[in-house]
């Protein structure tokens, strides 16, 4: 069944940072691809017009992609209106809806914190304003499992599940969308992709800078909250998930929280927590934090395909590259019939997510000379990036037009943070490490995949 596209885009946020930095460039790419053609209704605070905004949105694109395209840039500035109002208010939602006017199926966009969806979602529904609606709502969506459920309270109140677009921006990324389908594309992988021939599964996010002065955010979230709960815990989910029955969005998200279920709660044996030298002398943190900058995980998914088949994900800043990777390596051969092959030097996987999109199988062949002895090579292919949509491209156009593919259920949501609890508020003293290296080295050196870590190397 076709869903029905919005009609209207409200944007509530639409003077902060993010809409600054990410929305407004996604909204320009839309209308430079001819996707968006709707209006565009800023909301905030801020005793604008919609000159202002217009300014503002202009500001935001030059920083993000430089030139602007004037004929471009001009329509959508033509979408483009605002209202201006508390959003504890009522007669903010008034006149929201009176500038709404003919339109029966908006899209509301909240780039706003989490403590102002209540007022948002109440001052929508007292104003007439969430019949035939959808909501789009940002991250983080929660800080733990009891936030999290009150949090989806807060939206069940007013709209249906189905309504309901919980953004994770990492699933809109070309790479990701590259991950999921050259695993179910490619019938050369499936005899292989079990317990039966997989080693391990390493997923690293390295980030080479500090926390770039947002200690304060920072202080309050912490690696594992971060990254690892969301991201990376969504990319481990299509790494491990069953092929889904169907095309829909509730088949692919259903074999999603099939992998979510069989998930082992972590334990703090499971864990390494680093925090970089230096990071206490940051602005905003506090002098005696013990927030991690770095987190080690290993994860089991008690299923058939694979079971004791450890998953390792590790992220953190300031470490030697900034890069982010998956390897699934697989188990060597069982005889040397030639040479002999180290553990280490087995076949991989790998997919490159950033910088730059790649696949690349580790293999080996025979060395140059008179004997049979071998030598690593990597089959490589790298996508060149040129015309790949941005994430929130993608997401605002699979939003406006009722795909939830890429977005999280609320069942997925809750599962996630029941698996991190235990770990979530460590207050114990996180290892120091120092900047350039792969977190605290005496404690890595007992903590990893079996035979090693694989890269990411520039």
């Amino acid at each position: 069944m076709t869903e029905t596209r919005s009609d209207t885009l409200v944007l509530f946020g639409a003077t902060g940072d993010l809409a600054y930095k990410k929305i407004f460039p996604a909204l320009y790419a839309l209308v430079a691809r001819g996707m968006l053609n709707e209006p565009v209704i800023g909301i905030a605070f801020e005793d604008w017009d919609v000159s202002q905004l217009q300014a503002r949105a202009r500001e935001g694109i030059t920083k993000a992609i430089g030139t602007v395209d004037e004929e471009v840039f001009a329509k959508l500035a033509g979408l483009l209106r605002y209202v201006s109002g508390d959003y504890r208010t009522q007669s903010t939602f008034d006149k929201l809806k009176d500038v709404i006017g003919p339109g029966h199926h908006p899209l509301y966009y909240l780039a706003v914190p989490p403590s102002m969806f209540e007022p948002v979602v109440q001052g929508l529904e007292q104003s007439g304003g969430a019949t035939g609606a959808r909501v789009m709502v940002e991250k983080p969506f929660g800080r733990d499992l009891q936030s999290a459920r009150w949090l989806n309270r807060v939206l069940h109140m007013v709209f249906e599940e189905k309504s309901i677009f919980r953004i994770d921006h990492y699933l809109g990324k070309e790479a990701i969308q590259n991950l999921l389908y050259f695993r179910f594309a490619n019938s050369f992988l499936e005899p292989v992709w079990n317990r039966d021939h997989v080693e391990s599964i390493q997923i690293t996010m390295a980030e080479d800078f500090g926390v770039q002065g947002r200690g304060k955010f920072y202080d309050e979230v912490g690696c594992i909250r971060d990254v690892i709960q969301n991201h990376l815990l969504n990319i481990m989910l299509l790494l491990a998930m069953e092929p889904p029955s169907g095309r829909s969005a509730d088949d692919l998200i259903d074999e999603k929280v099939q992998v979510l279920k069989a998930i082992r709660t972590l334990t703090k044996d499971d864990v390494v927590r680093g925090q970089f030298d230096g990071y206490l002398a940051e602005p905003g943190v506090q002098p005696a934090s013990t927030v991690e900058t770095f987190a080690a995980v290993r994860f089991f998914v008690d299923t058939w395909r694979w079971k004791d088949v450890p998953f390792f994900i590790r992220a953190g800043k300031n470490l030697p590259v900034h890069m982010t990777e998956v390897v699934v390596r697989l188990k060597p051969p069982p005889l040397n019939v030639f040479d002999d092959i180290r553990p280490e030097d087995a076949n991989y996987i790998r997919f490159r997510i950033a910088p730059e999109v790649s696949v690349a199988i580790g293999a080996r062949r025979k060395a140059a000379g008179d004997e049979m002895v071998g030598e690593q090579i990597e089959l490589y292919a790298v996508d060149d990036d040129k015309g790949d949509m941005e994430p929130y491209e993608r997401l605002i156009s699979d939003a406006m037009n009722g795909n939830g593919q890429l977005f999280t259920r609320q069942d997925a949501s809750e599962i996630a943070w029941r698996i991190v609890a235990p770990v979530l508020d460590d207050k114990s003293a996180p290892h120091v490490y120092q900047a350039g290296t792969w977190g605290p080295t005496e404690a890595m050196a007992t903590f990893g995949p079996p035979n090693g870590w694989i890269g990411p190397s520039k």
